[in-house]
């Protein structure tokens, strides 16, 4: 049956990759396939290798047959069946559906969308994300992320106890008889994150220096009485939702430049979380964290090529994306409930080191609810 709907919304992606299709139809598929939706009405098209899974498992209203549309495709178009792609049967569904226009989300394929220009179809780019209901919660969602954070926490105390086991040998730090590098650490980290069931890349294992470059990941020996960043963002692998938490650590003997530096995040992050609330602004967010700088004599500032301080905005939202809306910056808008957002501050002076406190809450009414759970104890002697 057709609908009314003068606007056919078109998804072409693998879900493995495109979080709002995997919202859409709740199943992954990993190569590309065409989803779109009419009014309120969602369908999945895909072939015979995936069909019996996605017709079982989607959450789509309508699952066809992939060899079976472009029969009936290449009739309506009046073309050889080989000639037959997703862009022919974009087409083919729009005009199925009488849609005057179609709406594709900002990482749709440029080539199918030049195509589709070309054929005369109105094409609008929708918002980011595509589907807007993705940036409130449900609670599902909010025990899948903290199911990912149970994952992160996994990761991060498995780093303090290797750092705790680890051994002090002049300038490096030894764990059973072999220098202890941010990759071998990270393989840790990892592994504990698997066993958890998710699935962690490019977790950051960065100390000293390099800890000051807030995405660099680490390399090469971990050295004592040096801060550490540890920063763990693994993808669970049943619900797609991911966890995000950030502690730093130090093994040997801490200075007191190190010490007021640890001591000034925390506070930061404190009053950070303290602020949040639905309809406090993500940038009156920021400003909390930021004002505990500003009083403590941190600055923000160019160094160079490079920049030293609060370099980076105070959070972000967590969901099936690790970095997704809202935003928690100097111009963020306002929080609504149901948000689940990172507040993680942090500061980067090369000559102290870096420091990040990460931690993971879902907006309310009347404040916050954590996600997360991890003590804050860094100093490991």
């Amino acid at each position: 049956m057709k609908s009314k709907s003068s606007v056919i919304r078109i998804l072409y992606a693998s879900s493995e990759q495109s979080a709002d299709l995997y919202y859409l139809t709740g199943v992954f598929v990993p190569d590309p396939f065409l989803c779109f939706v009419v009014g309120r009405r969602s369908t999945a098209v895909v072939n015979r290798l995936e069909y019996g899974r996605v017709k079982a498992q989607s959450q789509c209203d309508e699952v066809l047959l992939l060899e079976a549309v472009q029969v009936e495709a290449a009739e309506a178009l009046q073309i050889d069946r080989s000639s037959v792609g997703p862009a022919e049967l974009m087409r083919y569904f729009a005009q199925q559906h009488d849609a005057q226009a179609v709406e594709v989300p900002e990482l749709f394929p440029a080539v199918y969308y030049a195509k589709l220009l070309e054929a005369g179809l109105q094409l609008r780019v929708g918002a980011d994300p595509f589907f807007p209901a993705r940036e409130i919660k449900t609670d599902v969602e909010a025990k899948a992320l903290q199911q990912g954070n149970a994952a992160s926490a996994a990761g991060i105390r498995a780093a303090e106890a290797t750092l705790r086991a680890a051994t002090i040998v002049g300038n490096r730090l030894k764990f059973e008889g072999r220098t202890l590098t941010s990759e071998r650490l990270r393989i840790i980290i990892d592994q504990a994150c698997l066993a958890k069931g998710a699935v962690a890349h490019n977790t950051i294992v960065a100390g000293g220096k390099q800890g000051c470059d807030p995405h660099e990941v680490g390399h090469g020996p971990l050295k004592p009485h040096e801060l550490i960043i540890v920063d763990v963002f693994p993808r669970v692998q049943k619900t797609g939702y991911h966890g995000d938490m950030t502690r730093t650590f130090l093994k040997g003997r801490a200075n007191d430049a190190q010490r007021a530096l640890v001591d000034a995040v925390r506070s930061a992050q404190q009053a950070a979380l303290a602020s949040v609330k639905a309809g406090v602004s993500g940038a009156t967010v920021h400003r909390a964290a930021d004002d505990v700088f500003q009083q403590r004599g941190y600055r923000t500032e160019q160094r160079g090529d490079g920049f030293v301080g609060f370099i980076h905005s105070t959070g972000h939202g967590l969901g099936l994306e690790v970095h997704e809306s809202p935003r928690v910056s100097l111009t963020a808008g306002p929080l609504h409930a149901g948000h689940v957002i990172t507040i993680e501050p942090g500061l980067y002076y090369p000559e102290v080191g870096g420091c990040r406190i990460e931690d993971v809450v879902r907006v309310t009414t009347e404040g916050s609810e954590l996600l997360s759970s991890m003590h804050y104890r860094w100093e490991i002697k």
